[in-house]
């Protein structure tokens, strides 16, 4: 061991080169000063640098605490910002560190909502964080229900420690987090992979081979799986919802904090001059949503992050699910599956239909009118609130003033069967913030939803793309006819499927 005498000589030596140092001592709370609030922490330095709090869980820019913390700090003036989820106001500081001195900050976060106090539970499924950290999280986030990837493409957790004998943890009374969620992220796409029993094997996965419907195939076979779209946009979606996916996320990781990322990475590419940047990305997310309903397919959106591979906290995109009685793991995907949700990343959005949630499904022999009750509040200004049905505007509401909340009813004739939907948009330009609910559907006369040719001819048409892509090895060259007609079958199928909804 060292000599602790000559350790202090050193460090003494070292003195006049060491930065000098005060300390932050900053305390987060709700409503009682002595008990802290986990909270969610944006410190940088006058270069604009993050800093990192020891010990605590960081990410790009930010770091979260229990609520209370004592935080070595250069000289230097310091801006701060301290969030907590959704439901909170921001609260932004600045300040300034003196050599020997301490700067005492007392925050005190108040809601602009509660929303599981109206049954509303939280909700993301796109988190690649270490499950370790995971009870933190959703703590300092105001995060109800969080399954965290835990194996992606050919990294697998569970490779190098054991699966625990629970795979399913319980934070607090009403906050859970499931540690066997996995994704297959390739040339097709990206599908999320939920509620496992054990993870799937994607060791030695290609590009292209197998094809990732084979993955969805095996993942049934696991009773309780649940599977998700994690983009419209891949090129593989067709397929996908064909194959009979579970839910489809529309607040998406390409929607940042601070940011929009401009382009569908390797998926399906917008047409940019009719969604120009910076929030085409997320119309065109929406507009292929909406595609797929006007095909008939009734499949509730998802939200996720992707924080741990992109610069998101967890939960900045999340969806909110309803439930009637007590929340559970298991309840929660169930009204989830019913599709009695909203998916967020900025507003509330309260919507019934007739005194129904989301997810209802009105059924008469005669055409009918379903009377709106539309509650929007946000943090930041609106823009607008939009009633949308079977894919086109039929009512929007604009905010010119300073406006964060809308108490709104409209009557909404529907004459045929189909769907409606509404969209609560924030004035913030930067990047694409809103909330959507889930669709309502109508059935007249018994009968389903009309598809329009051009409906299906869109998916068809990319499908047809897709299948170029795939037959001239675009990413990865099938020389073995087998391999090719076992990767093209998929698609093969969506498109028999497709072509027949034109009929």
């Amino acid at each position: 061991m060292k000599n602790p005498h000559l350790v202090v000589l050193g460090i003494l030596a070292l003195a006049p080169f060491l930065p000098a140092q005060g300390l932050l001592n900053l305390a987060v709370y709700e409503s009682d000063p002595n008990i802290p609030l986990p909270c969610r922490v944006h410190l940088a330095g006058t270069d604009g640098k993050p800093v990192r709090a020891p010990d605590l869980p960081f990410w790009h820019d930010h770091f979260v605490c229990g609520g209370k913390i004592s935080l070595p700090l250069p000289d230097g003036k310091y801006s701060m910002a301290i969030e907590r989820g959704l439901e909170y106001r921001r609260i932004r500081e600045t300040f300034e560190i003196k050599a020997g001195g301490a700067v005492e900050k007392q925050i005190q976060l108040k809601r602009w909502a509660d929303l599981a106090s109206d049954g509303w539970w939280s909700g993301e499924l796109h988190v690649h964080r270490a499950p370790e950290e995971m009870g933190l999280h959703l703590r300092a986030e105001d995060l109800h229900v969080a399954p965290v990837i835990t194996f992606w493409n050919q990294n697998n957790l569970w490779k190098s420690r054991p699966l625990p004998g629970n795979l399913l943890a319980q934070v607090e009374a009403a906050r859970f987090y499931h540690v066997l969620a996995g994704e297959d992220e390739r040339q097709g796409g990206a599908l999320l992979y939920f509620n496992l029993k054990s993870p799937l094997d994607f060791a030695g996965q290609r590009q292209e081979i197998p094809s990732p419907a084979a993955n969805l195939q095996a993942a049934r076979q696991q009773e309780g799986a649940w599977v998700d779209i994690e983009k419209p946009f891949w090129w593989d979606v067709p397929a996908w919802v064909a194959a009979g996916a579970d839910s489809i996320g529309i607040a998406t990781n390409h929607m940042l904090r601070s940011g929009m990322l401009p382009n569908e990475a390797w998926g399906r590419p917008r047409d940019a001059g009719q969604y120009p940047p910076p929030r085409g990305n997320g119309f065109y997310t929406q507009d292929i949503y909406y595609h797929l309903l006007n095909c008939g397919f009734r499949i509730p959106p998802s939200a996720g992050s992707a924080s741990g591979v992109l610069p998101n906290p967890v939960g900045y995109n999340r969806v909110y699910v309803h439930l009637d009685g007590p929340l559970t793991y298991d309840a929660w995907w169930q009204g989830l599956k019913r599709g009695e949700c909203f998916v967020s990343n900025g507003p509330a959005l309260l919507v019934q239909a007739s005194g129904k949630n989301p997810g209802a499904v009105f059924q008469a022999q005669e055409p009918l009118a379903v009377e709106l009750a539309i509650n929007a509040y946000s943090a930041d200004l609106l823009e607008a609130v939009e009633i949308i049905s079977n894919g086109a505007p039929v009512k929007r509401y604009t905010f010119e003033g300073r406006s964060s909340r809308f108490l709104g009813n409209h009557t909404l004739a529907c004459k045929e069967s189909g769907w409606f939907l509404v969209r609560a948009i924030a004035r913030v330009p930067g990047t694409f913030r809103f909330a959507s609910t889930a669709p309502f559907y109508v059935e007249i006369g018994g009968r389903p939803m009309a598809v329009r040719k051009e409906e299906a001819q869109y998916f068809i048409d990319w499908i047809d793309e897709r299948m170029r892509q795939i037959q001239a090895g675009v990413k990865e060259k099938l020389a073995d006819p087998k391999e090719l007609e076992a990767v093209l079958e998929p698609h093969r199928k969506a498109r028999e499927l497709f072509n027949k909804l034109k009929i």
